[in-house]
């Protein structure tokens, strides 16, 4: 693998998963629109996450319930974890939640791996060594490309069950080589009861 592909992989998810490790604030340039002493005062702002912004509510042994604020009394929520190589660096995430009325899937989740991943190589999904699952790329952004994945309760029980999957991506600069990705399990049961049903095709 190249060093360069590495290098935009981390840089690319680190911008991605920014916003849930910290929090931003506008305020200096804000104070500097105004005039005088006043204008250099700070008016504060709320505390806790801002609408919009990614926060996380809870932690469930290597996975995260990560949340979106909005102006809703409830937060919707999904599970989360960061994908890191056995060198331990961060190469991905994958975020999961809930269906009702998805058919065969039960749960839908959603994996991004970094830009220059080979798209026609798939990305798979290994439990404890099991036979795994490949998965079509959906569509990339200057984030990262994006696979839409809808997992059946064959697959979840896996998850339940099992100790470690492996997600395996191609770099489409060594198209020869995998990158192993790995998906600890721990927390996973207890995790996956917490996050939210979402209606299948925009239902109510």
């Amino acid at each position: 693998m190249t060093d360069h592909w590495m290098k935009a992989a981390v840089l690319a998810l680190f911008a991605s998963t920014a916003p849930l490790a910290a929090q931003t604030s506008d305020t200096q340039t804000q104070a500097q629109t105004g005039g005088g002493a006043a204008s250099q005062l700070d008016l504060g702002q709320p505390e806790g996450p801002q609408l919009g912004e990614r926060y996380a509510k809870e932690q469930s042994g290597d996975w995260t319930l990560a949340c979106i604020k909005t102006e809703a009394e409830t937060d919707p929520c999904s599970l989360l974890q960061l994908l890191k190589d056995e060198n331990g660096n961060t190469l991905g995430e994958i975020s999961l939640f809930r269906l009702e009325g998805g058919g065969q899937a039960v749960a839908g989740g959603t994996i991004i791996v970094p830009l220059e991943t080979l798209l026609t190589a798939q990305v798979s999904i290994a439990v404890d060594g099991g036979q795994g699952k490949r998965y079509n790329y959906s569509f990339c952004t200057q984030l990262g490309c994006v696979a839409q994945i809808g997992f059946t309760e064959a697959d979840i029980e896996a998850f339940r069950r099992g100790n470690s999957a492996r997600v395996t991506i191609v770099p489409a600069p060594a198209p020869d080589q995998q990158v192993v990705l790995n998906m600890s399990l721990s927390g996973f049961t207890a995790g996956y009861d917490m996050v939210d049903v979402v209606q299948a095709n925009g239902g109510n």
